[in-house]
């Protein structure tokens, strides 16, 4: 028997992000819970859309013990179509002043759009999640004002064409150097890097084989040390690796939830927040223990 090689499980960022007045504590790691205001989103779209279904639903994951509720009001699934600002505010900002009212959970935003993110803020939330990196026009402007957190997604293309034949020279490279870019641009504009998380885009843009060499490689793209989130919930490509239809890629999702807490994730997006509640104490157990992967040496 060939002998093997242990490399220790990197360790996970223990510095807190400042959403707003608050700063959320990210030792150990916490769920962002998804609230989507849409008819169209890939997995829920349409359940939630009414404004009482849908504050009803982030009452109940904040109480299944996602720290964070992800309130969205446009679809981001391949494919879909923009939303208008007006429709997206009216979706969304009624949800967050409930919200804010309802339950002690940080409020996120999940909006590309400047005047959505001042009005989210205003209405009580405090993190903005955008999956285009603050790149559309006014929005670094937005979020530097907005006092929030901040969470950067690396994204290839728009969601109406990602999925059309993704490329990269060496994808962990060409995300980290994305992450590099927007974190300086962000640093430029007067933003605390206490208030920056990361999130590699799992699914956006990505081909499965992109996908896993990003969870594969997780502390290789935190850029400063900012804590990285990871969305993997129900996910197409979960799909592709178990044969799975949608409504049974759970048990796949939180393997992979698992696997990127262990890689060093600090957030995990989802849409099962009591599993994926499970999925971090049984890493946070193992990492105290003192878990290591351990990989064969060459000719194993």
């Amino acid at each position: 028997m060939q002998p093997v090689s242990s490399t220790t499980v990197p360790p996970r960022t223990a510095r807190p992000l400042l959403c707003g007045a608050r700063a959320l504590d990210l030792a150990t790691p916490v769920v962002m819970g998804i609230v989507n205001v849409t008819p169209d989103s890939f997995s829920d779209g349409g359940r939630f859309l009414g404004r009482e279904q849908a504050v009803a639903h982030g009452v109940a994951l904040a109480e299944a013990g996602a720290t964070i509720l992800d309130v969205g009001g446009e679809s981001t699934r391949p494919g879909a179509l923009p939303v208008s600002e007006a429709e997206e505010l009216q979706r969304v900002i009624p949800v967050i002043e409930a919200l804010s009212r309802r339950c002690q959970a940080v409020l996120s935003i999940d909006t590309s759009k400047p005047a959505v993110m001042r009005a989210a803020v205003a209405a009580g939330a405090g993190l903005i999640n955008d999956v285009r990196g603050l790149r559309e026009e006014g929005a670094l402007s937005a979020a530097a004002y907005s006092g929030a957190a901040i969470c950067l997604m690396h994204m290839q293309g728009e969601p109406r064409t990602m999925q059309i034949d993704p490329q990269y020279d060496d994808v962990v490279t060409d995300v980290r150097q994305f992450f590099t870019d927007r974190v300086a641009a962000c640093l430029a504009a007067g933003i605390d890097p206490a208030r920056l998380a990361l999130d590699p885009g799992i699914g956006f843009g990505k081909r499965l084989e992109h996908n896993l060499a990003l969870l594969a490689h997780l502390p290789d793209l935190a850029v400063l040390d900012r804590p990285i989130l990871v969305g993997l919930s129900r996910k197409s490509f979960i799909g592709k690796l178990t044969g799975k239809e949608l409504p049974q890629r759970l048990a796949g999702g939180i393997a992979l939830a698992t696997a990127a807490l262990l890689g060093g994730a600090s957030i995990i997006r989802a849409h099962d927040v009591a599993e994926t509640m499970d999925a971090i104490r049984v890493a946070a157990a193992l990492t105290a223990a003192g878990f290591t992967t351990v990989r064969a040496l060459p000719g194993g």
